[in-house]
């Protein structure tokens, strides 16, 4: 296992790589070149001063997430031939960077969602939370909006402005395009690419849905076991495989996250691991790493992902606000390097309990 932490770029993220640099056990980031949009060739040249800044930092760049796949890929518009070849191609810039692992999703219009970017809690940390009754209440071309004015004009990774301004477009491009129609648009996608993955050795990891329903209506592929194993089997490669996130797949308390590690022995690239705590049927906060602060038993993941032999990267993810630090939503340095130290430990423990 390599412990990692995101990191949103020069310019994106107060949260910096000397900070990053000390906290204990982290070797790399996860990042990406903020500020494309989906179906943009990435230029060699950028990557690589990219590349360049986080090792002259002392750190490496342990994945690329994410490059995100343009609405064309997923509803099998006139044009998605010509984006799937622009991915590919910056699939050989990543490659040619070293970088061999690549976190993305699958998710029609709206990455993640969350109805409070900010929600105190009885300690007095904030954290995103989703209530689903709130959600729908919200009229879905105003949800940008919404969610912009929640985070206070910081930067909110997958709610890209440029795209967000299309979003009327977006749904309509959507509207005829079921979970079963998703899936086989996928599959499209996953027989062009994975061939060339092979060839430039990169993993690529499907990211689970956030939540793991429907939202306005949207078609939801990536919500639980049974989807995941479609994904690794309608194209059967080393290099098809999951970023498995706790948080994520959390979201629907009848997930069992132990065992979905486990049945994806072999094809989890990527690991996410934080914890979410559910207050009802839709309704759920996010929390510290700690099991006992929420309603997912940590150490049952982290040992599943180590009898499974995982040795990818791993990152703890979305933290609450404390300390009064200001940050992109969910992505402070204090709580995630809290929730980094307590993973490890559970890592080194479960390891040396062997």
């Amino acid at each position: 296992m390599k412990m990692t932490m995101r990191w949103f770029g020069p310019g994106f993220d107060p949260v910096t790589l000397d900070k990053i640099r000390q906290v204990p056990g982290v070797k790399g980031v996860i990042t990406t070149l903020y500020g494309k949009q989906p179906g943009d060739e990435w230029k060699s040249e950028e990557l690589f001063a990219l590349k360049k800044q986080v090792e002259d930092s002392g750190l490496v760049i342990a994945g690329i997430e994410s490059v995100n796949i343009h609405d064309s890929i997923k509803t099998a518009g006139a044009q998605r031939d010509m984006y799937i070849e622009r991915y590919i191609n910056t699939l050989k810039v990543i490659s040619q960077a070293g970088i061999n692992l690549v976190c993305y999703n699958f998710m029609a219009v709206f990455d993640w969602t969350r109805s409070d970017l900010a929600k105190i809690r009885p300690d007095g940390a904030a954290v995103m939370a989703y209530d689903h009754k709130l959600v729908e209440e919200i009229n879905p071309d105003n949800m940008f909006n919404v969610m912009q004015e929640k985070a206070g004009g910081c930067l909110l990774p997958g709610w890209e402005p440029e795209r967000m301004a299309r979003i009327k477009e977006l749904f309509k491009m959507y509207h005829d395009i079921d979970e079963e129609t998703l899936f086989k648009n996928l599959e499209y996608f996953l027989k062009a690419i994975i061939p060339e993955c092979e060839k430039l050795k990169i993993k690529m990891g499907m990211h689970p849905d956030d939540p793991g329903w429907s939202v306005f209506g949207l078609p939801r592929i990536m919500k639980n076991k049974e989807n995941l194993l479609r994904l690794v089997n309608m194209v059967d490669n080393p290099c098809n495989g999951v970023t498995l996130c706790s948080g994520s797949l959390g979201t629907n308390p009848d997930n069992d996250i132990p065992d979905i590690i486990r049945s994806l022995k072999g094809r989890i690239h990527f690991a996410h691991v934080r914890n979410v705590k559910h207050n009802a049927p839709g309704d759920f906060e996010e929390s510290a790493h700690l099991s006992s602060d929420g309603s997912l038993d940590m150490y049952s993941i982290m040992k599943a992902l180590c009898d499974i032999g995982f040795d990818g990267p791993l990152r703890p993810d979305h933290g609450r606000q404390i300390w009064g630090e200001v940050s992109v939503p969910g992505y402070g340095l204090y709580d995630r390097a809290i929730g980094l130290s307590y993973l490890s430990g559970l890592w080194e423990a479960i390891n040396k309990g062997k």
